[in-house]
């Protein structure tokens, strides 16, 4: 029987990235909006905030003194979360190339509206 091969150090491609306002479109926190608080590329999951909270037992250390119970943010999958665009509507990301000071720049955009996020 062969063991399955889950190499972290691969990097994938993410369209979200931190400090990225996003709304959650499936799972039990559809319809809650947050902030990116940091993005794991290897597993393909973003840390929102506010969203998918549970409670963590902790024992004392100097970071908790009392020790007890916790509420931690965990991660989601980042297929259960779109991009808020200017308007405030989920989107899609696409890249374009565009002229800054004499030289192409790629920039991300909404494709629901077109406009630079």
């Amino acid at each position: 029987m062969q063991k399955k091969n889950k190499n972290k150090n691969v990097k994938t491609k993410m369209k979200i990235r931190k400090n990225d306002e996003v709304i959650v479109i499936a799972g039990n926190y559809k319809g809650q909006t947050g902030r990116v608080l940091q993005v794991f590329p290897a597993e393909n999951k973003v840390l929102v905030e506010g969203v998918n909270v549970r409670k963590k037992h902790v024992r004392q250390s100097q970071q908790y003194p009392q020790g007890g119970i916790v509420s931690k943010e965990m991660p989601i999958h980042a297929s259960n979360v779109a991009l808020l665009d200017s308007d405030g509507n989920p989107t899609r990301v696409g890249f374009r190339f565009e002229e800054a000071d004499g030289k192409l720049v790629k920039v991300r955009y909404a494709k629901s509206n077109g406009k630079k996020i």
